[in-house]
C-alpha cells in the first residue's frame, strides 16, 4: 500500500471563531487519525529523528507502540526521556529538530512527530495512565544517591526536566521558584490557546508524584542565597531562572504609555486570566490599532492576543522579509488566518504620542543587503522612507536577556557580556556543584533546548555525586 504523502492533518477552530476566545486553536488527533499518521514512519534503523530532538526522545519506538494499539506503553516510551510530553506536543519546534531530518520528509512530508506525542500524551492524562509506576520509578533509583539533597532554581522547562530526572535517580530534590506558581514561560509567557494551563498543572502534579519538593515566593539571590542553600545541606544545584528581562529598541517615545514588552504583555494577560473571564477584556486594555515589533513566536503570540482582546487591526513590524521569520511556520499561518497584517521589511525608529500616550509609530522601510553573521541578508535603511503608523499600543517581542538578580549576587559565578550563566559542555557553571541550562545560559531559545539541558545537567549532578560518594 502507498503510504500518505502529506500529514494527516489536524482539526482546529475556525479563524473567525478562535479569535472571540482562548480557548485551544487545535484539537488534537483521534484514534483513527493517530494511527493514520503512525503508519507514515518508515522506522528507520538510523533513526535520525532519535538524533533531531534535544532529549533523545525515541520516536519509531513510540511511534510503533501506537500502531500495536498499546498507547499506554507509547506514552512511557516518551517519558522515559521527555518529563512534559503535553508541553512538547503543543509548543516544541519540531520542524526545526526532529521533523526536519525525518527521512520521510525527503520526498514528502515528514510524519507528524509533535501531533502524535500530544496524542500519546492527551490519551494517557484523559485515561489517568500518564504516571510511571512505583515498581518502575523505584528500580531507576540509585541507592548512594538517595537522600542526597539537590536545588533546583526555577521551575521552567529547564528546571521542571532537571528536578524530575534528579529524582528518578533517587535524590531529595527541592526546587525554589520566585513567582506565586510553577512552570515559568509555559504558564507566564505561551497564551492559553496554545498551551492550555490545565495541562501545565497536570505535568507538573506528575513531577511532585515524583516525590520533588516545589518551593514557591522564594526569590534566590534576594531572600535567600546559593551561598545558605549550601550551608543547608544541598551538595549540588541547578541553576533554570530563564530570561526575563525584556530587550527594547531603545528609540525615542519607549516610555509612553501603551507601550509593553511582550513578556510584560504576555504576564499581564496569563496572570489575570483573560481566558477564563473573557467578558473582562481588561488585563491590558489595547484599543483598535496594535502594533507587534518581532517575528518570532513571542511576537506572534502577543499579536494574536491582542487579536482576542479586542484589536481590530494588528500589525507585526519586522525589519526583514518573510523568509526570515524565525517563528514557527504553524504560528505564522494561524496569524495570517486570524487576520494579522504582515508589515515586512519596516523598522521602528521612534513611537510618538499625545498627552503621554502612544498614537503612532515611525518606521523607516529597509531593503536587503548582503548576509550577515547569521546567515541572513542584512536589512538596510531606505534613506528618506519614513512614515506612519497609526497605533493604539506598541508591543516590543525582539528577545529577552537574564534578570541579573542571582549571579550579581552569587560569588564565583562568571557570566556571559550579555548576562547568561557560562557554562562548559556539562552543563557546568565556574562554581563547583552549580550548573544552569536554559534561557539563563543560551539567551531566550525553545522549551525542548532547554529541556535538553536540563537533561544533560541532571544526568552530570548524578555522575559527580556518585563519584563522590565512592571515594
Amino acid at each position: 500500500m502507498a503510504l500518505q504523502k502529506t500529514k494527516t492533518p489536524m482539526r482546529e477552530q475556525e479563524p473567525e471563531e478562535r479569535i472571540k476566545n482562548f480557548d485551544e486553536v487545535p484539537f488534537g488527533y483521534s484514534d483513527e487519525e493517530a494511527v493514520v499518521e503512525a503508519e507514515r514512519c518508515l522506522q528507520c534503523k538510523h533513526q535520525p529523528c532519535v538524533e533531531g530532538c534535544p532529549v533523545h526522545v525515541p520516536i519509531p519506538q513510540f511511534i510503533q507502540a501506537i500502531l500495536d494499539g498499546d498507547v499506554v506503553e507509547a506514552n512511557q516510551i516518551i517519558k522515559s526521556k521527555n518529563n512534559l510530553p503535553a508541553v512538547c506536543g503543543r509548543v516544541c519546534p519540531q520542524e526545526e529538530q526532529c521533523e526536519k531530518v525525518c527521512v520521510m520528509g525527503i520526498k514528502n512530508e515528514p510524519v507528524a512527530i509533535g501531533r502524535l506525542e500530544r496524542y500519546v500524551a492527551d490519551y494517557n492524562m484523559e485515561k489517568g495512565t500518564d504516571k510511571s509506576s512505583a515498581a518502575e520509578l523505584e528500580k531507576m533509583k540509585i541507592p548512594e544517591l538517595e537522600e542526597k539533597k539537590v536545588a533546583v532554581i526555577g521551575a521552567g522547562p529547564a528546571g521542571l526536566t532537571a528536578a524530575a530526572d534528579l529524582a528518578k535517580y533517587g535524590f531529595d530534590v527541592t526546587i525554589f521558584e520566585a513567582l506565586h506558581d510553577t512552570g515559568g514561560v509555559l504558564r507566564y509567557g505561551i497564551p492559553e490557546f496554545r498551551l492550555p494551563k490545565d495541562i501545565v498543572d497536570r505535568e507538573v502534579e506528575a513531577i511532585k508524584d515524583l516525590g520533588v519538593e516545589i518551593r514557591l515566593n522564594v526569590v534566590v539571590g534576594k531572600t535567600m542565597t546559593v551561598d545558605e542553600l549550601f550551608e543547608q545541606g544541598y551538595e549540588a544545584m541547578f541553576i533554570g531562572v530563564g530570561a526575563g528581562l525584556p530587550r527594547f529598541l531603545n528609540i525615542p517615545g519607549e516610555n509612553l504609555n501603551g507601550v509593553y514588552s511582550a513578556n510584560e504583555f504576555l504576564t499581564r494577560v496569563n496572570l489575570m486570566k483573560a481566558f477564563k473571564y473573557p467578558e473582562y477584556k481588561t488585563p491590558v486594555v489595547v484599543g483598535d490599532k496594535v502594533a507587534v515589533v518581532g517575528a518570532g513566536n513571542v511576537a506572534m503570540d502577543s499579536a494574536r492576543t491582542a487579536k482576542r482582546l479586542g484589536a481590530e487591526d494588528v500589525y507585526i513590524v519586522y525589519r526583514r522579509a518573510a523568509e526570515q521569520m524565525p517563528a514557527r511556520s504553524e504560528e505564522i499561518h494561524h496569524a495570517e488566518e486570524e487576520g494579522i497584517e504582515f508589515k515586512l521589511l519596516n523598522n521602528p525608529v521612534a513611537i510618538h504620542g499625545e498627552d503621554g500616550r502612544v498614537n503612532k509609530m515611525e518606521c523607516l522601510k529597509m531593503k536587503l543587503g548582503e548576509k550577515d553573521d547569521s546567515g541572513r541578508r542584512r536589512p538596510l535603511p531606505i534613506d528618506d522612507s519614513n512614515w506612519m503608523l497609526d497605533v493604539d499600543t506598541v508591543i516590543i517581542a525582539i528577545g529577552q536577556n537574564p534578570n541579573p538578580l542571582l549571579t550579581s549576587n552569587t560569588k564565583d559565578i562568571e557570566t556571559k557580556s550579555w548576562g547568561g550563566i557560562k557554562v562548559n559542555e556539562d552543563q557546568e557553571t565556574s562554581r563547583e556543584g552549580v550548573y544552569a541550562g536554559g534561557d539563563v545560559v543560551t539567551g531566550a531559545a525553545t522549551v525542548i533546548k532547554a529541556m535538553g539541558a536540563g537533561k544533560t545537567a541532571a544526568e552530570n549532578i548524578k555522575n559527580d555525586l556518585l563519584n563522590k560518594s565512592k571515594k
